[in-house]
């Protein structure tokens, strides 16, 4: 069934100015001290306080502990190109590029379907399934012989891990408010982050202490160790993970009065619940601007990131036959642990904006996302005009920052989740469609722009990462501008609808109970 004019003005916010409206204030306290902006819980009352703590605990604990050992199976791909895997499986070419673009197929496939299907399906067995399907997936990746079982055994990575990232987001746009969902959502995206960091850490100490063990290459342990570590979690799953609070099941851990307060936070910011897929719905749902211009927000954000080239660059040093600063090499732990401390200033950076986009920014999400365009645009210039070997202590620095602008994709998708509240299906939609599409171009573009022959100079790949940079800062003014819009017209309308109900009230003077609703 399709909503009213009355329904979509009332619950459906514009995500960008106030997120505290009157009906919210009712249900969802608005933050008022310090330690609110601290940590958003202290704030509450002690209800809220204690269902947050239990939803904190199992959803977004098993969220980013799942989305660090994702990251993990994700990279490790990477590590082990740079510690013998190439030249084992005769990776000559531009093999590695073609493993990640067949992942991405995969990851492509099942991303749409399996969002939508949280809409029908309890995630309690949707995303705990797809964890244990990666996890048996990587182990068996220890076993190929060849690039090509190497890229049979990456695509079903990629399938089982599509449903997770954007699945997650839609889940936390199902538990948590304005206030609330940035930072969760950025602690959760960060979780991978540290992942990767993580990757280079485990691939060296396989590498140093398991390698040659059981007559296995260190690389191969990686992929072993990682499998191993994912299962456990996803079994957990099964047992822990909860369901959507308006689904109208209630989930285990929460007893009836924390299921029936969640459920009424949802509805205090518009949240729905599902409803029947009609002809109008998806009438409505093709003709909508939001359809188009929120997912290619988080694909420009998602392909302009510069892609890491510090290790291709470390590794450059090595060449035997032409090394290009003679007397200068790299170990293999070296190549894996040096460029790390880039994960470490990306993730100071960026959890500082979960928190200043909840807090003192009020739910905008729009500034980060320029502040990390101007960021990004400034050193993908910097490392494509920058000498390779001129300055190497300079270029080490350079790369450590270079990343720090790449905060702001959980910051998009908290504001899709905030600007489609008013229809379930299509928030998951849209949040599957962004992160769907932005890795149809990463399967496709790296080809051209970042190929493996062409690191460690890149010009290509840093032109490309100029040039959506710049798209992305019009890219948010224009969607800036359609909400400014959209909202000038619920105005009126509300004005509109106002004068008409003002002479209305019932026999003993007091107002209508419509009145109530709106307000």
């Amino acid at each position: 069934m399709g909503r009213t004019d009355t329904e979509v003005r009332t619950y459906e916010r514009d995500a960008e100015g106030d997120p505290h409206d009157t009906r919210e204030d009712q249900v969802v306290k608005p933050i008022k001290s310090w330690k609110g902006y601290v940590w958003d819980t202290w704030d509450l009352p002690k209800d809220q306080r204690r269902l947050l703590f239990k939803v904190d605990a199992f959803v977004l604990t098993f969220a980013s502990v799942g989305y660090f050992l994702k990251n993990l199976d994700q990279t490790n791909v990477n590590n082990a190109f740079l510690s013998g895997m190439q030249e084992e499986l005769g990776m000559w070419g531009n093999e590695l590029v073609t493993s990640v673009s067949i992942w991405t197929v995969g990851y492509v496939v099942g991303q749409i379907p399996s969002n939508l299907l949280l809409t029908r399906v309890s995630p309690r067995w949707v995303i705990p399934a797809l964890e244990l399907g990666w996890g048996i997936a990587t182990i068996c990746t220890a076993s190929v012989k060849s690039y090509g079982a190497l890229y049979a055994m990456r695509f079903l990575v990629g399938l089982f891990e599509s449903g997770f990232y954007p699945g997650i987001h839609y889940m936390l746009g199902s538990w948590y408010t304005p206030s609330e969902i940035g930072k969760r959502a950025m602690i959760f995206w960060l979780a991978g982050a540290i992942g990767m960091m993580f990757s280079g850490f485990l691939q060296a100490a396989a590498y140093t202490g398991l390698h040659g063990h059981g007559g296995m290459a260190g690389w191969r342990w990686l992929f072993i160790i990682d499998g191993i570590i994912t299962i456990p979690l996803a079994l957990l799953g099964f047992l822990f993970f909860p369901n959507l609070p308006q689904s109208g099941v209630r989930t285990w851990w929460t007893t009836q009065s924390e299921h029936d307060l969640a459920v009424s936070r949802m509805k205090a910011i518009g949240r729905a619940g599902k409803v029947p897929w009609t002809k109008a719905k998806v009438f409505r749902i093709l003709t909508s601007w939001h359809t188009y211009l929120l997912p290619l927000c988080y694909i420009i954000w998602n392909n302009g990131l510069p892609q890491p080239a510090m290790g291709y660059w470390l590794k450059s040093f090595n060449d035997k036959k032409n090394p290009p600063v003679p007397g200068t090499t790299f170990t293999v732990p070296q190549i894996n642990n040096l460029p790390l401390p880039t994960t470490g200033f990306f993730v100071l950076v960026a959890l500082s904006w979960g928190w200043l986009s909840d807090g003192p920014f009020r739910g905008a999400r729009w500034p980060f996302i320029y502040a990390g365009a101007v960021i990004t645009l400034v050193f993908s210039i910097t490392l494509r005009q920058m000498p390779l070997y001129d300055n190497i202590n300079g270029r080490i620095a350079v790369y450590w920052l270079a990343n720090i602008g790449g905060g702001a994709g959980p910051l998009i998708f908290s504001w899709v989740n905030e600007i489609c509240s008013g229809d379930t299906e299509k928030r998951a939609l849209l949040i599957a469609m962004g992160n769907d599409l932005a890795y149809v171009v990463q399967a496709v573009a790296p080809n051209f722009v970042w190929k493996t022959t062409d690191f460690p100079a890149a010009t290509k790949g840093y032109t490309w990462s100029i040039v959506l940079q710049v798209l992305l800062i019009l890219e948010t003014a224009l969607i800036q501008l359609l909400l400014w819009r959209d909202k000038r017209r619920a105005a009126r309308l509300d004005d509109s609808d106002s004068s008409l109900r003002a002479p209305s009230a019932d026999s003993d003077g007091s107002p209508s109970p419509i009145d109530d609703v709106v307000k």
